[in-house]
């Protein structure tokens, strides 16, 4: 199983930080088949806080076909992470997963270009809640139903996309050796 983590300008750290240590740990720890790509507009994307990556890929590069999943993680529109996020060739990859059933996982405002995608139209979602809720009013008018509850139904997103890729089984192996 292979997932691809898309990284947006502005990207928050630790959104990111949490599917490479869940999935990191899955593969070399325990021998998992979960591959992770990283992906960007550049080869090296600046996170909040001008923390540089290198990622593996460039969005021009990617065959959908070689992926079981797509991980976003959020970030800050001051650091610029709505310019890449909103980017049609990011949407259009976001909608061909999308097209392909392929699991698509995001984090906090990660879910905003879901949304601006189209693929959540009519479908429960949730986001960022705080500064007077504008990222859920912008959610909902992607036609999103905007709920005030954790789509994630146990601890952290990373975790559920394991499980998701392997089994439940493996993925609580790998949670309780990381002292979750």
């Amino acid at each position: 199983m292979k997932t691809l983590l898309f990284l947006a300008r502005g990207f928050e750290t630790m959104e990111f930080s949490v599917f490479v240590d869940v999935l990191g740990w899955a593969r070399h720890d325990y021998g998992y088949d979960v591959a992770l790509d990283t992906c960007g507009f550049k080869k090296q994307v600046t996170s909040t806080f001008h923390v540089p990556i290198l990622v593996d890929k460039l969005i021009h590069e990617i065959n959908i076909d070689e992926y079981d999943a797509l991980a976003i993680p959020g970030g800050f529109e001051e650091f610029g992470f709505y310019e890449d996020a909103y980017d049609e060739k990011f949407l259009e990859l976001i909608r061909g997963f999308h097209a392909k059933n392929k699991i698509i996982a995001s984090v906090c405002v990660a879910a905003l270009p879901l949304g601006k995608s189209g693929i959540l139209k009519g479908r429960k979602a949730t986001t960022y809640h705080l500064g007077d809720d504008i990222r859920q009013r912008q959610l909902s008018e992607y036609g999103a139903k905007v709920v005030n509850e954790r789509i994630v139904v146990d601890d952290d997103v990373a975790f559920t996309l394991l499980e998701k890729l392997t089994s439940t089984e493996q993925m609580l192996i790998v949670k309780n050796a990381m002292g979750y």
